[in-house]
C-alpha cells in the first residue's frame, strides 16, 4: 500500500466533521476541487470507499464510520509526538497567523524572547481568531470583539490600527463627513464576516449607507467599479488600504468621525508557555493608542479597545 499522508488524513476527519466538501475546504483553507482529489488519492491508497457522495449529500459509508475513531486518534498521536519533539530539542516555534498586516518590524521584536513562525495560511480574522482558539495558532493578528473573544475563550491586545478612508471620482480630496459616505457589505459571509460586521455597525453609529453587493467588492477592480458607479464616495476596507488607486480616483479623509481598525493580538486564555507570553509582550509593549482615543474617533460596539475612547 502506499504510504498515506497525515494530511490527507486531517482531510479525512474535516469531511467527515463537516460532511460537505465546501465547508470542509472552508475550514482547511484549500480549493475545493483540491480537497476532493486528496480524498480519492486517499480512498485510492486505503482500498476502501469513505464517503458515499453525490451533487446534493455527502455519508460516511461503513468503513467511513469505522476507520474515523483510529484516524483521530492517530492524528492525536501525532500531534503529541510533535509537541514532545519540540520541547526536547528546545526549539519549539510560537506559531503566529495574520490576515494581512503586520507589524513592519516583527522580527526585531521577538527575535530575543521567541522563535516565532508566521503561519502561511493567510486568512480572514474570524478564521485566524478559530484557529488560535482551537489549538492550531498560538497567536494572531485580526479584529475581533468582545464577544468572539469571550465565545473563543481568547485575550486580546492592541498591536495596531488603520484610520479609514473613502475613495471617490473626480478631483476633490477635500475631507468628507462620515454620514455622506457609503460602506459595502458582501454576501460572501465565508470570507467577509468581520467586516460586514464593522460595516453594519459604522451604518448605524455614523448614518453612513450601507449597500449589499455579491462579487466579492470589497476590495480589487471590483471595488474601484462599485466607487465609479457609487453617488458617494466609499469607504476603503482594511485589505484594501495598501492598494494604488486608479488615475480617475482619488482618496478623501472621512471626518465626523473619523473611523478606524483595530488590529488585536489574540492568544488563548490560560496560556502558560512562557515564549507565547514573552511574544505577546514583546509585540504590544509600547505599541500606544495609535490615534484611536481621539476626540473625533470612531469604533464599533464591542471592540475591546473602544471603552478607552475619550
Amino acid at each position: 500500500m502506499t504510504c498515506v499522508e497525515l494530511r490527507q488524513l486531517r482531510y479525512f476527519v474535516t469531511v467527515a466533521e463537516e460532511l460537505h466538501f465546501g465547508r470542509a475546504a472552508e475550514r482547511l483553507l484549500i480549493a475545493g476541487p483540491s480537497l476532493s482529489q486528496q480524498i480519492k488519492a486517499l480512498e485510492r491508497d486505503l482500498g476502501v470507499r469513505l464517503f458515499d457522495r453525490d451533487r446534493r449529500s455527502v455519508a460516511l459509508t461503513p468503513a467511513g464510520r469505522a476507520l474515523l475513531p483510529r484516524t483521530r486518534a492517530l492524528l492525536d498521536q501525532a500531534d503529541d509526538l510533535q509537541r514532545r519533539a519540540r520541547r526536547l530539542s528546545g526549539s519549539e516555534p510560537v506559531r503566529l497567523g495574520y490576515v494581512n498586516w503586520l507589524p513592519a518590524d516583527l522580527t526585531a521584536r521577538t527575535s530575543a524572547v521567541a522563535q516565532l513562525h508566521v503561519d502561511a495560511w493567510v486568512a480572514p480574522s474570524h478564521t485566524q481568531a478559530a484557529r488560535v482558539a482551537d489549538g492550531s495558532l498560538d497567536l494572531a493578528v485580526c479584529w475581533v470583539r468582545d464577544e468572539d473573544l469571550e465565545r473563543r475563550a481568547l485575550n486580546a491586545r492592541l498591536i495596531g490600527a488603520d484610520r479609514l478612508y473613502a475613495v471617490s471620482t473626480g478631483k476633490d480630496t477635500g475631507e468628507v463627513n462620515a454620514r455622506d459616505t457609503v460602506v459595502l457589505l458582501d454576501d460572501d459571509t465565508s470570507t467577509w464576516s468581520s467586516w460586514n460586521a464593522y460595516a453594519e455597525d459604522l451604518a448605524r453609529g455614523t448614518g453612513a449607507r450601507a449597500v449589499r453587493i455579491s462579487d466579492g467588492g470589497i476590495t480589487g477592480s471590483a471595488f474601484f467599479d462599485h466607487v465609479r458607479r457609487s453617488p458617494r464616495p466609499v469607504v476603503n476596507s482594511p485589505k484594501g488600504q495598501t492598494s494604488p488607486l486608479p488615475p480617475d480616483l482619488v482618496q478623501r479623509p472621512v471626518v465626523a468621525p473619523t473611523i478606524h481598525w483595530t488590529w488585536s493580538l489574540v492568544w488563548r486564555r490560560g496560556e502558560t508557555r512562557a515564549a507565547v507570553l514573552a511574544a505577546v509582550d514583546a509585540l504590544c509593549d509600547g505599541v500606544g493608542e495609535l490615534g484611536i482615543h481621539g476626540p473625533d474617533s470612531w469604533l464599533p460596539e464591542g471592540d475591546p479597545h473602544r471603552d478607552r475612547l475619550a
